[in-house]
């Protein structure tokens, strides 16, 4: 599994990362998830991915493979969900860095982000600090955004922030045009969530109200064929090769979706006329297409 430096950050991360959030879920046993993610480390995975809001996944990390902690980058979100406290305040910062320390059976989380942060909230003052003081305190090495849009510009620009988490996939390229290259220039690690554009291309007609809906409309709009090779394979060589990218996340709890996106990965980049061919898709279809959250 390649390694990449995260950002000036000193933390190294597999080029393909776990995002925890399947793990969490009910229907999923303690037994499923403990083989999933032992398994996951086993195959080189070094980014562990989850946040307050993915169920029981937090718990099921402490739970199952705690006693790895040396083996894996801990990347989690916090800012909501914490009881008896108004969510986005200073306390809730504090009060949810804790809680995930508990719930993870750890001494520190080696990335925390904003999940999602309004941006008004994050000119408003008061939130960054508590985040800022857990750095200092050693609770949490790099402090985060996760986010799309103007507030991700905002938390680039701002310079409290080492990392950040956005949407990057051969249907979501907007953030490649300035904040990709800004975050580059400025050497913040890069997390790329929904790398394989939530697997549009499983539905033949328009899958209204799914997760998927917008991508499969702008996929259509492109007209966008995958090649010679699978669409799972051409989308996430895609992301995980473009340039400025640390780490890309694949939520999944099924081990052999893992084997085969690790498989992926490892033949590396698509060639220059493919890469090109969904680039410039994008910027001749591109109308008004931000970022999903």
């Amino acid at each position: 599994m390649q390694l990449r430096p995260y950002g000036s950050t000193g933390l190294t991360v597999s080029v393909l990362g776990l995002g925890a959030s399947h793990i969490g879920a009910d229907h999923v046993s303690d037994h499923e998830a403990e083989t999933f993610l032992n398994q996951a480390l086993d195959l080189g995975i070094t980014l562990v991915d989850t946040a307050r809001g993915y169920g029981r996944s937090e718990q099921r990390i402490g739970q199952f493979i705690s006693h790895r902690r040396d083996e894996y980058i801990l990347s989690t979100k916090c800012g909501y969900g914490i009881a008896d406290v108004e969510d986005w305040t200073p306390g809730c910062i504090a009060r949810g860095i804790d809680e995930a320390l508990r719930l993870m059976r750890t001494d520190y989380i080696d990335i925390m982000h904003f999940h999602s942060c309004d941006q008004w909230r994050l000119e408003r003052g008061g939130i960054i600090e508590p985040l800022l003081r857990a750095v200092e305190h050693g609770k949490v090495r790099v402090a985060a955004y996760s986010g799309e849009n103007k507030p991700r510009h905002w938390a680039i620009h701002n310079g409290s922030f080492r990392g950040i988490q956005t949407s990057i996939n051969i249907c979501d390229q907007r953030v490649l045009e300035a904040d990709l290259p800004a975050a580059a220039e400025k050497r913040i690690g890069v997390i790329a969530k929904r790398p394989i554009a939530n697997a549009f291309w499983r539905f033949e007609e328009r899958p209204v109200g799914d997760y998927a809906e917008d991508y499969w409309l702008r996929a259509r709009e492109m007209q966008l064929t995958p090649g010679v090779m699978p669409w799972d394979e051409a989308a996430l060589r895609f992301t995980a090769f473009t340039p400025g990218v640390s780490s890309c996340i694949v939520g999944t709890s099924k081990l052999s979706n893992l084997r085969k996106n690790a498989e992926m990965v490892e033949a590396g980049p698509l060639d220059e006329t493919s890469y090109r061919y969904f680039r410039d898709a994008f910027r001749r279809c591109d109308n008004g297409w931000v970022g999903l959250v």
